[in-house]
């Protein structure tokens, strides 16, 4: 399938993405090709296959909640490597405004 340069800008600038002519090129192709066999896949016959989550028939092991003892809060916090007010005390993760 034909993918034009400006879909793929479109999808970096979406994802933050700084791609350099090259890498523009590169993934255009890739894109395209990727596009391609999805489009083969649509025109298999899929009647009477079951839909499956994973290839492998795998099953959880679970076991039932159990209520059990927890550390003393006391004893968790000596061992906080930062903390304030009774609290872990963790990085920033956004910036100021950025939310």
């Amino acid at each position: 399938m034909r993918i034009e340069r400006s879909v793929v800008e479109h999808v970096a600038r979406l994802a933050r993405l700084e791609l350099n002519e090259e890498e523009l090129r590169l993934f255009t192709g890739q894109l395209g090709r990727i596009l391609d066999y999805c489009e083969r896949l649509d025109r298999e016959p899929i009647e009477g296959v079951l839909p499956t989550a994973h290839v492998l028939s795998l099953e959880n092991v679970d076991r039932p909640d159990q209520v059990a003892a927890s550390l003393p809060h006391e004893e968790v916090m000596e061992q906080a490597p930062d903390r304030a007010e009774g609290y872990f005390r963790v990085p920033r993760v956004f910036e100021e405004g950025a939310v």
